[in-house]
């Protein structure tokens, strides 16, 4: 079960069926504790052969309206108005990872010993960086903005 205020939000931007896809997907994630996209595609609850289960998650995850900016951002905006009290310091955490031949960048907040993704992204190359690389990703940067 998601709280309400996700329900709302996700109703906002998803069809009945998107929506549906979607909080099965998120309860199957909580039960099987695994975001494995192949072990999630045999349990999904759906009477389609396994072959087109395999196949239509990955397109639902790549549907143009399913980004951070509209789906994340408003939930971990209205999780910190609810539940941080104004004035507080939260922890953040930047982290790169490799997994294999995925670069991962993320921006996680520290909550109760956990981390609450913020932001992520794909980096475009595979290990670390030369001085020149290194000077020009400074000069790029990134902001994060919640209006709260």
């Amino acid at each position: 079960m998601i709280l309400r205020f996700y329900q709302t939000h996700l109703q906002k931007y998803l069809t009945p069926s998107h929506f549906l896809v979607m909080t099965t997907l998120l309860s199957l994630m909580q039960s099987e504790k695994q975001v494995r996209l192949e072990r999630l595609s045999q349990v999904f609850p759906c009477l389609i052969t396994a072959e087109s289960r395999r196949r239509k998650l990955p397109r639902f995850l790549d549907l143009p309206h399913l980004t951070i900016e509209l789906i994340w951002f408003p939930l971990i905006t209205y999780w910190l108005t609810t539940y941080c009290p104004v004035g507080i310091r939260l922890p953040i955490a930047i982290d790169r990872s490799q997994w294999g031949c995925i670069n991962l960048f993320m921006v996680s907040l520290i909550w109760e010993r956990r981390a609450i993704p913020l932001y992520w992204s794909l980096l475009p190359k595979l290990g670390s960086s030369n001085f020149e690389e290194l000077s020009y990703k400074s000069t790029a940067g990134f902001t994060i903005i919640f209006r709260i």
